[in-house]
């Protein structure tokens, strides 16, 4: 169980991430892909992606396995864009690489080369970024429209749990595997871990690749973060294809079908953005976006006086031509294994806890 202790400082400095974190999502994916095969969500993206991974891959693999520890450095914080993350990870002081390192040989076999990541090799570590760019750029950077739609609509969920709510409301809300007990936010967790934010509040980052539980760093002394799955199951990177403008409109009519694909590209909008790009009046942007939103299609947050209209997970589900389902998708992938340097799921050196858990402390 993850105890994060918060005072009440820390409760007026809670922050949702504005945009899904390039790093977390590299990270987490990395876990998806060496993940089951048959993953109800990305089972079918795993069997189209490792085919298309080159040998870069390898020492991502290596460093992120599937169940256990992934070091803290893979993921530092404030970094808004792949640019910038990657040359924070670059940029990691020996100390902390040596730490996270060590922490990660202490439980599984690593490659020879981790040693010399450990002292900040520059060819190493050149090869790290390589290796970072080229995985966001053929596994991510296709879908990162939908990733960041994805973390839109549970950043807006979570910001209406807010202001209906309050604090305790929007802890609440995170999902099935937290609890808000004031002043304790407990987190079911593969194992024992303290967070004490001391003043320095939380951030919480939505994210489309985390799945089933909320995971966060190893060191309790690093910026704290609380990373939560942000798709909970209503949307597939891969699977049924869309519906179609046509089908769309035949269910809800031409104009409210335009009115819900464009929120859907734009990632969200007011209704006064909506209606010059559409050239409709604001009154009929209007009318077509409080249709969408008492039928659970889209969510509207109003600041002042703006209202701003982002897609819900069945809205998102509707544009991606499928609906929730708790089986596996029609397209079940055959059966396919990470590159070599990335351990199999039954490798006896891997623990039988979930991605994303690494013992003895909450960890990637």
């Amino acid at each position: 169980m993850l105890h994060i202790h918060f005072s009440t400082a820390d409760l007026s400095r809670i922050r949702i991430a504005q945009e899904p974190d390039p790093a977390w999502e590299i990270l987490l994916s990395l876990h998806a892909l060496g993940g089951p095969a048959d993953h109800v969500v990305f089972g079918p993206w795993k069997s189209r992606t490792l085919p298309r991974l080159d040998s870069s891959a390898r020492m991502l693999f290596a460093l992120a396995p599937p169940r256990g520890y992934s070091p803290d450095f893979l993921t530092p914080a404030g970094t808004p864009d792949l640019h910038s993350a990657v040359d924070a990870v670059l940029s990691t002081r020996r100390g902390r690489l040596r730490a996270d390192l060590a922490q990660l040989a202490g439980r599984r076999r690593t490659p020879s080369w981790t040693r010399l990541l450990a002292e900040g090799d520059a060819e190493t570590m050149r090869r790290l970024g390589s290796a970072l760019h080229g995985y966001h750029d053929r596994v991510l950077a296709g879908r990162w429209d939908r990733i960041r739609a994805v973390t839109d609509a549970e950043r807006t969920l979570r910001g209406r749990d807010l202001l209906d709510g309050g604090v305790e409301k929007l802890l609440g809300g995170l999902g099935p595997q937290t609890r808000w007990e004031s002043p304790v936010l407990r987190v079911d967790y593969p194992v024992d871990q303290e967070l004490r934010l001391r003043g320095r509040g939380l951030r919480l980052i939505p994210s489309y690749f985390c799945w089933r539980r909320p995971i966060t760093l190893l060191d309790e002394e690093l910026t704290p973060v609380l990373v939560y799955p942000a798709n909970r199951g209503l949307h597939l990177l891969t699977g049924p294809g869309r519906p179609g403008r046509t089908a769309l409109a035949r269910l809800l009519g031409r104009t409210r079908a335009t009115v819900l694909e464009e929120i859907a590209q734009s990632g969200g909008t007011t209704g006064d953005d909506l209606a010059r790009r559409l050239g409709m009046s604001p009154a009929s942007a209007g009318s077509h976006t409080a249709v969408l939103a008492s039928t659970g299609l889209i969510s509207t947050h109003r600041v002042a006086d703006v209202a701003r209209h982002t897609l819900t997970p069945l809205g998102l589900a509707m544009i991606e031509g499928h609906l929730p389902t708790d089986g596996p998708p029609t397209d079940a992938p055959p059966t396919d294994s990470p590159p070599s340097d990335a351990p199999p799921t039954d490798d006896p050196s891997i623990d039988d806890r979930p991605p994303g858990a690494g013992p003895p402390g909450p960890s990637h």
